[in-house]
């Protein structure tokens, strides 16, 4: 039966294979493949080891939490709110603007990987109209091809994502999509604007598409602020960078989660003390942490993420007032400075 499983697997991976970026060479694309700036030094004989060493903490099998309240149809100019629907599924309104970031419904992180360990916090019959998709990666637990069927469906207007990743989407019934390179901007709306920006982590769906297609966070602007959302990353310069480009950041949506263990997980996922970090070298206002709680993506146990970053953010009062630890489906008004 494990065999089989494998092979089903691997057969459904390779039909799945993104079919990749052409262009210009750069200083992240070959011509073929696209890499990090600062380059992984994990490899193949890693994931080996660490398939094999892994003891995983305990979660629990499903927490049927209710969902949250549904979210106001819009936003007026001026206003900036966030919900967190879970893992990294955010839905940003502001100036007038719906968007939702690595929108994920389905009740597995990939077709044969983890189940989710708790619902969404937004009934997606409740989500209000989607003006804008942002898409970090297209590993399947942040591309999710079912979802991105639906919001099409239902007329989402306009869909951002790496290098790389239209032609496959359009392939796979989300037509419209725009790709963009790291330091690339396209307006959303009269006054909004959305910049793709570095990360540092992976690409692929299939055996054989590794690094073929882009990976990146986003920065969108308006006049309600700007807010960094980060996707997948791991720890590296390129929070530095991006807080220079875009100085004043009103909020960073930024992984804590998948993070154990340190040695194999910190350079393609941010633990909670390197979010902490990341958010002083961004000069973010406000942090709102994700990518924690529903799918087992490491070795950390469900709470073990948010538990540390309470910890950590009790010894370090400069920026515990400026975390919003947010519950499945909970919302906040940015800015936000706790009173605690």
């Amino acid at each position: 039966m494990f065999r089989v499983s494998v092979l089903a697997a691997a057969l459904l991976a390779a039909v799945a294979a993104s079919p990749g970026g052409r262009g210009p060479v750069t200083d992240h694309f070959d011509g073929k493949r696209f890499h990090n700036l600062e380059p992984l030094t994990i490899g193949p004989a890693d994931w080996i080891r660490y398939s094999l060493t892994k003891r995983r903490g305990p979660w629990r099998d499903f927490t049927d939490t209710p969902p949250g309240p549904p979210p106001p149809r819009r936003i007026g100019q001026g206003g900036l709110r966030v919900t967190l629907v879970n893992h990294s599924t955010v839905l940003i309104q502001m100036d007038g603007l719906n968007i939702l970031t690595d929108p994920t419904w389905s009740p597995r992180s990939a077709p044969l990987g983890p189940h989710r360990r708790r619902p969404p916090g937004v009934c997606f019959e409740d989500l209000p109209p989607i003006d804008a998709v942002l898409v970090s990666h297209n590993h399947h637990d942040h591309m999710d091809l079912p979802t991105l069927r639906r919001l099409s469906a239902m007329g989402a207007s306009a869909v951002c994502a790496g290098l790389g990743n239209s032609a496959f989407l359009a392939e796979q019934g989300v037509p419209g999509v725009v790709d963009l390179d790291w330091w690339q901007p396209v307006a959303l709306a009269p006054g909004i604007t959305v910049t793709a920006v570095p990360a540092r982590h992976m690409s692929g769906r299939g055996l054989f598409d590794h690094d073929r297609t882009l990976w990146c966070g986003f920065v969108v602007e308006g006049l309600s602020g700007s807010v960094y959302f980060a996707g997948d990353t791991g720890w590296g310069s390129h929070f530095a960078a991006i807080g220079k480009r875009f100085p004043g950041l009103s909020l960073a949506l930024l992984p804590i989660g998948g993070f154990k263990p340190t040695w194999y997980m910190r350079e393609q996922h941010l633990g909670p003390e390197d979010a902490l970090q990341a958010q002083r070298d961004l000069g973010a206002w406000t942090m709102v942490p994700m990518h924690f709680g529903t799918f087992p993506n490491g070795e950390d146990a469900e709470t073990e993420a948010v538990d540390l970053l309470r910890t950590l953010l009790a010894a370090a009062p400069d920026l515990a007032r400026r975390v919003a630890i947010l519950d499945n489906g909970q919302s906040l008004d940015v800015p936000f400075a706790s009173q605690d």
